[in-house]
């Protein structure tokens, strides 16, 4: 694959999960917090004051996408953003900071 086709698929995939997709300013949130360090799923819920529960849901949405990466099993598992992700980190960047996009995202309850 072309890295030209490979960039459009990840900002695809990345307009999904961050911009259209319901819970894409949560995903937003925590990929964010992840960015200055890893943490676990505790740190991340009171960090960003959210219950557990979502939170853990999210890094689920996010590991499945490769999105993030998780070490070490159980409670105290900390998540950091994946390789992957950080070498399409701009395209990430890009899509967060565009007032066009942020307009379309669903609020969130």
């Amino acid at each position: 694959m072309s890295h030209e086709r490979e960039r459009r698929q990840v900002k695809k995939l990345f307009t999904f999960l961050f911009i259209t997709s319901r819970g894409g300013q949560t995903r937003i949130r925590i990929v964010k917090s992840l960015l200055n360090g890893a943490l676990n799923a505790n740190q991340l819920s009171t960090l960003l004051s959210l219950d557990y529960k979502t939170v853990q849901h999210h890094l689920d949405v996010l590991q499945q996408n490769m999105i993030v990466t998780k070490e070490g099993r159980d409670y105290g598992a900390l998540y950091r953003p994946s390789k992957t992700f950080m070498a399409y980190l701009d395209v990430f960047l890009e899509l967060v900071s565009d007032p066009k996009l942020s307009k379309t995202t669903k609020k969130e309850p």
